[in-house]
């Protein structure tokens, strides 16, 4: 007889001398008279046997769309949550990350920023004349003195941590926000180049003043022995606007520069660096390929640029201009009367040398705050 009540059923043999031992066999007396081992352990006069019921299906279902969406997570976290940062990760983060980034970028390659400077002079002194980088610096050393090439580095410094806090913020910010609308889910050379252009507008702002002091200090035969100095005399006799004669010319190098730069690093992360995971070895690499290619296009705007910090007065004496030369056309036209075409090439070797470290340096940093701070954040979550 079996009976069953909500997932429990109870078997009762009909007649007890059926009832089964361990074998399924009945026990006889005999056996028991002979000292069976049945005796040992008394026959049990029923069984019950308990039996689970059965999920509904649509539980069944949910549990295993959980299942599924865990593993799927549980396999690409780590890479969505370095590529873009946690959630909770505030735009501070992406500041300090970047100012760091920034800093270190111009600090270590600053003596080359200072060779580049003398390069792209028009009418440079005889002593002044330079075959090539190391030339230059071997000269600049001997002649006058072991610091001279970092004559002006406290005032970019000072100002790169917040231009490139403003950069790189303002870029990640803007290149998710139109990779989403113009390629949900993936990664959009426009937006790249896009968010690259528009953070250069705050870069500029925030870097120019320093751009003008530094380029002035950094000159043959400057005659500002300080910073502070250099920013007295230059507001004194030419005002605050000559702390940004050269932004327009700035915007239009540096927003082709930038375009260039974050399209062909997205570009080449993708091919070196698909997946997107933290490898250092592919961020210098796209880094520098990325600043090299860059920096060769826009050579001529970054000589322009120069003249018009610079206000270089032997290239202007010669020319018979008066005043100060103001106007990226003007300054097209100044460059090409002193030199012709192969002028807008000066000191490119010296800029290719000097960005392909920068940015390599600038990526590797900032890709190394996004992989500690995502990891950090990563490590917290799971100690609660």
């Amino acid at each position: 007889m079996e009976f069953e009540n909500d997932g429990v059923r109870i078997e009762v043999p009909e007649r007890p001398e059926a009832i089964a031992n361990g074998n399924g066999k009945a026990n006889s007396p005999s056996s028991i008279a002979a000292g069976s081992p049945a005796l040992a352990s008394p026959p049990a006069l029923f069984h019950i046997l308990v039996k689970p019921p059965s999920p509904p299906s649509r539980f069944l279902n949910i549990m295993d769309n959980f299942s599924d969406e865990k593993n799927n997570n549980s396999s690409s976290s780590s890479e969505v949550e370095y590529e873009s940062l946690p959630e909770t990760a505030s735009t501070s983060t992406h500041m300090i990350a970047g100012a760091v980034a920034g800093v270190l970028e111009h600090c270590v390659m600053y003596p080359i920023d200072c060779v580049k400077t003398r390069m792209q002079s028009l009418q440079p002194d005889p002593a002044a004349r330079y075959r090539n980088v190391m030339d230059a610096l071997k000269r600049i050393v001997r002649t006058e003195g072991f610091w001279r090439p970092m004559r002006g580095l406290n005032v970019t410094a000072t100002g790169a941590g917040p231009a490139h806090a403003l950069y790189f913020a303002c870029y990640e910010k803007i290149k998710k926000t139109l990779s989403d609308t113009i390629h949900p889910g993936g990664n959009s050379h426009i937006a790249n180049g896009a968010a690259g252009c528009v953070a250069t507008l705050f870069h500029d702002a925030a870097m120019n003043p320093a751009e003008v002091v530094k380029q002035r200090m950094q000159m043959y035969n400057s005659p500002y022995k300080r910073v502070l100095d250099c920013m007295r005399t230059v507001w004194k006799t030419e005002g605050a606007g000559a702390f940004y004669r050269s932004y327009t010319t700035q915007l239009t190098m540096n927003i082709p520069f930038q375009a260039v730069h974050f399209m062909t690093y997205e570009f080449l992360q993708e091919k070196l660096n698909p997946h997107r995971q933290y490898n250092p070895s592919s961020h210098v690499l796209s880094g520098a390929m990325a600043g090299a290619v860059s920096a060769a296009v826009t050579t001529p705007l970054d000589v322009c640029k120069t003249l018009l910090n610079t206000q270089e007065s032997l290239a202007l004496n010669s020319l018979n201009i008066s005043g100060h030369l103001s106007g990226m056309a003007n300054a097209f036209r100044t460059v090409y009367r002193l030199g012709g075409i192969p002028a807008y090439f000066k000191g490119v070797q010296a800029r290719v040398i000097y960005q392909m470290p920068s940015t390599a340096i600038a990526w590797s940093v900032y890709e190394f705050f996004k992989y500690f701070i995502s990891k950090h954040h990563r490590e917290r979550r799971s100690t609660y």
